[in-house]
């Protein structure tokens, strides 16, 4: 583990910048242990601490203004994709937008200190529509701090450094298999608990948008309940609830036709609510197949479709014209 030490020696604040960008951008290679042993080595005087610290905040405003740009583009699609790298993916979307709303761009200030929350929090910036000038200003903050803790325990605990290396060396590969095992451990036992829960929940009813149009059309006009955090532009007529919040009895008649939506795989949010309503006595509850993004997507693709005829009917125009 000496190895860390020779490469700072060498490549300095680019390997900084290197090993911070490509974990910024997504890559499980952490970068801060690598920050720790740059702080010992700056006050050694190997390594210019005013560079290293600027590398390492520069290599996390670019990955992070693509984490804001892709939020601003793709909104909550890209966030879903984020998403499926956790083992909890319904619950991941939805805490991350619930803290977003609740603390706003401030969780910045903080993110790159919680697993996991630093894309996600990033991506959330861009979605809520954050003014690039402003989240530009946040997330230099918390990019200076993160980066700048690191180098400071290394500076203050440099001779601790040392010895964490020296024993690295001599027995880190046992270590590295211990993590390895304890970790897929861990996974195993998320992805069996994750299952599980798809399973309790298989027995409540998915409803198709079609479905859902038909239900409509034939004069039934259903209850539809938002369980998205924040509930940003939701469906006409919908309601947003807390999926896990009280549920009133006969706050609809039983008989109610109500249909639970949410923007999370497998419809496990809208199902858990869902379930409570069933148990509560409600007859007819589903939940929305493929949730809000698959509402999303449908307008989408119709307004693609009427912007194809426009321009179609403006074509053929200007030939008739021109002819």
């Amino acid at each position: 583990m000496k190895d860390i030490e020779t490469l700072l020696l060498e490549y300095g604040p680019f390997l900084v910048f290197l090993n911070v960008l490509l974990e910024q951008a997504g890559l499980p290679i952490p970068a801060y242990p690598l920050l720790v042993v740059a702080g010992a080595l700056v006050l050694h005087g190997d390594l210019p601490w005013a560079v290293t610290l600027a590398a390492a905040v520069l290599a996390c405003l670019i990955a992070d203004a693509a984490w804001y740009a892709g939020g601003k583009r793709f909104g909550s699609g890209l966030l879903n994709t984020v998403c499926r790298v956790s083992i909890s993916r319904d619950s991941c979307i939805r805490q991350t937008q619930s803290l977003y709303w609740r603390t706003g761009p401030r969780i910045l200030l903080v993110a790159k200190f919680l697993p996991g929350a630093s894309a996600l929090s990033t991506v959330m910036s861009g979605f809520a529509g954050l003014r690039f000038r402003s989240f530009l200003a946040y997330d230099a903050a918390g990019s200076l701090i993160w980066a700048g803790s690191a180098l400071l325990i290394g500076i203050a605990f440099n001779d601790m450094v040392g010895d964490i290396l020296d024993m690295l060396s001599d027995y880190g590969v046992y270590g590295l298999v211990a993590i390895a095992v304890v970790l897929a451990g861990y996974l195993a036992y998320r992805w069996a608990r994750r299952k599980r829960t798809i399973r309790r929940f298989a027995h409540v009813r998915r409803v198709t948008l079609d479905e859902l149009d038909e239900m409509q059309a034939q004069g039934c006009v259903p209850v539809l309940l938002d369980v998205r955090a924040g509930g940003d532009a939701p469906l006409p007529g919908a309601i947003v609830v807390d999926p896990r919040g009280p549920i009133a009895k006969e706050q609809w008649p039983m008989d109610a036709h109500i249909v639970v939506y949410c923007a999370c795989p497998e419809e496990i949010s809208a199902a858990v609510l869902a379930d409570r309503l069933l148990r509560a006595g409600y007859r007819n509850v589903s939940a929305l197949a493929g949730g809000y993004n698959a509402w999303v997507a449908r307008q989408q693709a119709a307004q693609a479709g009427a912007d194809a005829s426009l321009d179609a009917t403006a074509s053929a125009s200007a030939r008739a014209t021109g002819g």
